[in-house]
């Protein structure tokens, strides 16, 4: 991950600004576009019912509202730190630190779960190879990619989108030509929800609790956010996002509309795609198999673009001070080795985390890391409110954002197995604000005394510090 070598007048890089608003789009669809989605839409449908499309919806139109903030931040201001910088522009040192390390250790542990999930995924077909050896495996691999630079991780994430997509388009036609009765002889007859339960079976408290879960199919964004500073032409960020989020709330909707209408109710879980349980049929045998490869891709690509985004972050934390300096130096001075270090020391201690926990408590961990992406997108849109030229339009988008996130968050105190997620997210926080408090109460401490006077120069002494007196 090289950054850029040098800045023009304006503080804007000379070298990594590179990339398209569309290759950017590509991006944000290969960084969203994974486990969240594949799986988790299974989980918001049990417990939402057919009626889970409407919070899809409003989960868009929140995403839009942060991703649109963000982007106009950037457009205005290109910054490699991305929303941590604008946090610290808009509030403060403390901002900055709180929003950065949430940040990463949200997509530390998200990551954790994206390794097991593909480790399941890859025992599909190698039952006998445990665990830990395709999480290393991949791990490995998505360390390589980050390692050797931007080169490699837009080439890899490209081509992975567009395989994502295209796999969502073959089970668009696939589902078509089932209801059809084209493939498997009418087997599949659309059966559309009727009367209040049918399309409310667990009441609007369980569509309030699928919020959160319709959120975590748009997570990623902030990704993009990171990478807006490389655009060739900043001000294009708001259009790239636009047509992302466009595009993935049309196909969000569109394909789980037709696994509502596919499977029974009851047949949802939270272990198996619902796109898979709607496509399962004896003239489709070889659906498993595709569809198992098409979520280790999936799973693959978010894992990439959060580790690109977590190795973005550290070298920024390290930079400014807010991580030990050690962790901004670059092998060879292009390779960020010792940041790379820390990150796969955390993989580490996530893969284990995560192999070793009962499943329900894994779940615990994995949604208090989607509470904690919706903490950092409520900072965005704040520091949007500080930092952007106040409009009426602005701040009716700004609290519309807030809100919904308020709504999604909240929810998961009405579900048994996203409660104690919430409860792990606060006291995450809680422990993030401690260390922060400390590091600025040592900063303002050692910043009221003046350096030289540390070193013995001549000045008055109060209370036990010299100061040195001013010279005209």
């Amino acid at each position: 991950m090289k950054q850029a070598s040098g800045k023009t007048a304006s503080g804007k890089t000379t070298e990594e600004k590179k990339l398209k608003w569309w290759q950017l789009s590509l991006l944000g669809i290969a960084g969203t576009i994974g486990t969240g989605y594949f799986l988790g839409s299974g989980l918001a449908i049990s417990i939402g019912g057919p009626t889970v499309l409407l919070v899809y919806l409003l989960a868009a139109a929140g995403t839009y509202v942060v991703f649109d903030a963000l982007a106009r931040m950037t457009a205005e201001q290109p910054e490699q730190g991305s929303f941590r910088s604008y946090a610290k522009q808009a509030f403060g040192n403390w901002a900055g630190f709180g929003s950065g390390w949430l940040y990463w250790f949200s997509e530390l542990l998200i990551m954790g779960s994206q390794l097991t999930a593909l480790s399941i995924f890859s025992r599909f077909w190698f039952p006998a190879v445990p665990m830990w050896v395709f999480a290393a495996g991949v791990a490995a691999v998505g360390l390589g990619i980050v390692f050797f630079g931007n080169k490699g991780f837009d080439r890899v994430e490209n081509l992975l989108a567009v395989i994502k997509v295209a796999a969502i388009l073959m089970f668009l036609a696939l589902a078509a030509a089932l209801l059809a009765g084209w493939i498997g002889g009418g087997k599949y007859t659309p059966k559309l929800p009727q009367g209040y339960k049918g399309f409310f079976p667990a009441g609007g408290i369980g569509l309030w609790s699928a919020f959160i879960f319709a959120f975590y199919a748009y997570g990623g964004i902030e990704v993009l956010g990171i990478m807006s500073y490389r655009l060739k032409n900043p001000e294009d960020a708001p259009k790239a996002g636009k047509v992302m989020l466009v595009g993935l709330a049309s196909v969000y909707i569109l394909s789980i509309g037709l696994a509502v209408i596919m499977v029974p109710l009851s047949a949802f879980n939270p272990k198996e795609s619902p796109f898979m349980l709607a496509l399962r049929s004896e003239h489709l045998a070889f659906v498993p198999h595709l569809f198992n490869g098409v979520l280790i891709i999936a799973g693959f690509s978010t894992m990439t673009a959060s580790l690109y985004a977590i190795t973005s972050m550290m070298l920024t934390l390290a930079q400014e001070g807010d991580a030990p300096r050690v962790f901004s130096k670059k092998w060879k001075e292009k390779y960020p080795f010792f940041a790379l270090c820390l990150i796969a020391a955390g993989l580490t201690g996530a893969i284990m985390m995560s192999l070793w926990l009962p499943g329900k408590v894994y779940e615990y961990i994995t949604t208090a890391a989607g509470l904690m992406i919706l903490y950092n997108w409520a900072f965005i849109l704040l520091s949007s409110g500080k930092l952007l030229k106040p409009s009426t339009l602005g701040a009716v988008k700004r609290w519309s954002g807030l809100i919904l996130i308020l709504v999604a968050v909240t929810g998961t105190l009405f579900y048994k197995l996203s409660r104690p997620g919430f409860y792990i997210s606060l006291l995450i926080v809680v422990l993030i604000a401690l260390w922060d408090w400390i590091v600025q109460h040592v900063r303002s401490k050692h910043a009221a005394v003046p350096y030289h006077s540390l070193h013995g120069g001549p000045g008055i002494r109060i209370k036990g510090i010299r100061l040195r007196k001013n010279k005209i």
